[in-house]
């Protein structure tokens, strides 16, 4: 399992999707939870609260938790903004005999709101959106990520070959 966190607008779900198809056509099975399909279903139900966040985290986790006990690589791409909550999804998936690989989609924020696919950013620093992750809400990068990569510098290519690279270490390691 892959989990893709970052502050929103990194890349995450570009790089998720180009992953997913890059192993497919490789003939490995994999499949992406995103963000964005989580809140419009399994999370529908689901606000921005610490404590709704916390379960988002939990919900992504037990889902690619079976994604990956069925035999497919689960590439999760999801801000999971605190530690604690990747940890636990963490302690969680590798308790199951899962290979667990956290990767750091790192973007400078001022790129990510300049990227601003949906306008997030501007409606947060126009005050119509609260605790929003990376303008009044934390976001905890991770202290030692399996892979770190740089989506300012990088291309989307140059990014999909090291996860690329990376998800097939992992898998000849399970």
């Amino acid at each position: 399992m892959l989990w893709l966190t970052g502050l929103p607008g990194s890349g995450k779900s570009t790089l998720a999707a180009a992953l997913e198809r890059g192993l497919l056509a490789a003939r490995r099975l994999a499949a992406v939870i995103d963000c964005d399909a989580l809140r419009t279903g399994l999370s529908r139900d689901l606000g921005f609260a610490p404590e709704d966040r916390r379960e988002n985290v939990r919900r992504a986790a037990e889902l690619a938790l079976h994604l990956a006990e069925a035999g497919l690589i689960a590439i999760v791409a999801l801000i999971s903004p605190l530690r604690a909550d990747r940890a636990a999804a963490a302690l969680r998936i590798r308790g199951n005999g899962v290979t667990f690989a956290e990767v750091f989609v790192n973007a400078p924020l001022s790129l990510c709101e300049e990227r601003d696919p949906k306008g997030l950013y501007r409606k947060a620093r126009a005050g119509e959106i609260r605790a929003f992750t990376g303008v009044d809400a934390p976001y905890e990068p991770p202290l030692a990520a399996e892979l770190e990569l740089h989506t300012d510098r990088e291309s989307v290519e140059q990014s999909v070959e090291l996860l690329t690279r990376l998800a097939l270490q992992r898998v000849a390691l399970s």
